[in-house]
């Protein structure tokens, strides 16, 4: 890794940070090398790809043929390396060992692991002074895992950190419950992985709530609607802030996306089969402790039966606590770009095209600092794995000056919808109108930590 430059070089001799190295990180240095860019990509984990090694047994909806980014695929041609059968769908685990730590491998040194950035700004300039602050590079402030610090100088910072270290709570008003946090050693936010013994004796014979409308939620009632034919006992309750309709279990048959229609169809079999019984119009306000179990109270004082364990699946939210002396221009809903927000808010609506969209979309007040990938979305739930790939492509080319290839759309989508927003509120009274069959078929999503195609995935993952 280069030491701290000082002297103030010129920015253009000088790395573009990229925090992150998972599938939308790698893709941007890959993006930068093709460019002459030097990268130095930022790895809090131990390995490439370290969120997504977290979910290894979860498979994607995607198929690989919508995983490989372009730039990376060339990096990757001279080594031999070949592109697994377009059509099938990976796990996380076949992601990262059959494309990310390839790719990783290439980049080499440009990748430091167990660097956790602590801060981003301007040198020599907090976010509140204006002078000279156009002319200054970036200096970004690191943790290494053995507690070193250091302080690194960048011409641009590209923020592909994701949103995976920031699940949603159980919460209805956005924070954690009353007792939530004192009841962290009952609570997962996270898709269970059934084939580890020791998670699978922690809710077999069991009674789980899963507090979630979306396709995680579907995952994790698949996966112990299995464990209930197998286990005795075993019983989870789908917590629900919105009534039961046509649309609560996605576009089944109908989905564009087959992986993600057959889970919800999974997730209906394990309701209508009794391994999981449904509660409706529930707003999470407080977990209280009953002497070893949980028992789940909501805002109308509706008290639920005492459950074993809970598993929170309500999203993932953007940690934007190291950019705080950055200036961002983030809509106040989904702190995602400003530009961006619009085609994604489920606040204005359930079902929104998400067109292609790169540099102009994806800028700040302060130039050179960009949000990609899943971080891009903010609070939105769903993300576009080729969306991820066009937006660093644009943004590898503004940086190297390029600014017509910066501008040009290279990817084309389906105008389509993106399904299962709440709409204006989740109301169960409006369930109809905030589920899904408004849409135009689908779009292939990457969804990370989510389910997977029945028929190809053991257990249902």
């Amino acid at each position: 890794m280069p030491a701290p430059t000082s002297n103030a070089p010129r920015p253009d001799h000088l790395p573009v940070v990229v925090i992150g190295a998972g599938p939308i990180g790698l893709a941007a240095a890959a993006h930068l090398v093709e460019r002459g860019i030097e990268p130095l990509v930022l790895e809090a984990g131990p390995a490439a790809g370290s969120a997504v090694r977290e979910w290894s047994h979860v498979r994607l909806f995607s198929t690989w043929g919508e995983l490989v980014d372009p730039a990376a695929e060339k990096l990757l041609a001279p080594t031999g390396w070949v592109r697994p059968d377009t059509s099938a769908y990976p796990t996380g685990g076949d992601w990262g060992e059959r494309y990310l730590q390839p790719l990783a491998d290439i980049l080499g040194d440009r990748i430091c692991y167990g660097a956790t950035v602590t801060g981003v700004a301007r040198a020599g300039r907090d976010r509140i002074v204006d002078a000279g602050r156009d002319e200054q590079p970036y200096t970004v402030h690191v943790r290494f895992a053995d507690g070193a610090e250091e302080r690194l100088t960048a011409r641009a910072v590209i923020d592909a950190s994701g949103t995976w270290s920031v699940p949603g709570p159980a919460g209805a008003n956005g924070l954690p419950a009353l007792g939530e946090k004192t009841a962290a050693d009952r609570i997962s936010y996270r898709v269970p992985d059934l084939n580890d013994p020791s998670v699978r004796a922690r809710y077999a014979g069991r009674r789980t709530a899963v507090v979630g409308s979306g396709a995680s939620a579907f995952t994790a009632l698949a996966l112990l609607a299995d464990l209930a034919g197998e286990e005795e006992g075993t019983h989870a309750v789908w917590i629900l802030r919105r009534g039961l309709s046509a649309s609560t279990y996605g576009g089944g048959e109908a989905d564009e996306l087959p992986a993600r229609g057959a889970l919800g169809l999974r997730a209906k079999a394990a309701v209508e089969a009794g391994h999981a019984s449904a509660v409706t119009g529930f707003r999470t306000q407080a977990v209280e402790r009953e002497g070893d179990r949980l028992v789940l109270v909501a805002e109308d004082g509706r008290r639920l039966d005492p459950v074993d364990e809970v598993i929170v699946l309500t999203g993932f939210r953007p940690d934007l606590s190291f950019l705080s002396e950055v200036r961002l221009g983030l809509d106040e809903r989904l702190q995602a770009p400003t530009a961006l927000a619009p085609l994604i808010d489920p606040n204005v609506h359930s079902c929104g095209t998400v067109y292609p969209h790169g540099v102009r979309e994806l800028s700040h007040p302060d130039q050179g600092v960009y949000l990609v990938g899943m971080k891009s979305y903010g609070r939105a739930p769903t993300f576009l794995a080729m969306t991820g790939y066009e937006q660093v492509r644009s943004v590898a080319a503004a940086i190297a000056g390029d600014q017509e290839a910066a501008e040009r759309v290279e990817l084309t989508l389906p105008e389509t919808g993106v399904c299962g927003g709440a709409g204006l509120f989740d109301e169960p009274e409006n369930a109809e109108q905030s589920g899904g069959g408004c849409c135009a078929p689908a779009p292939t999503t990457l969804q990370i930590g989510l389910g997977a195609p029945a028929a190809t995935a053991s257990g249902g993952c």
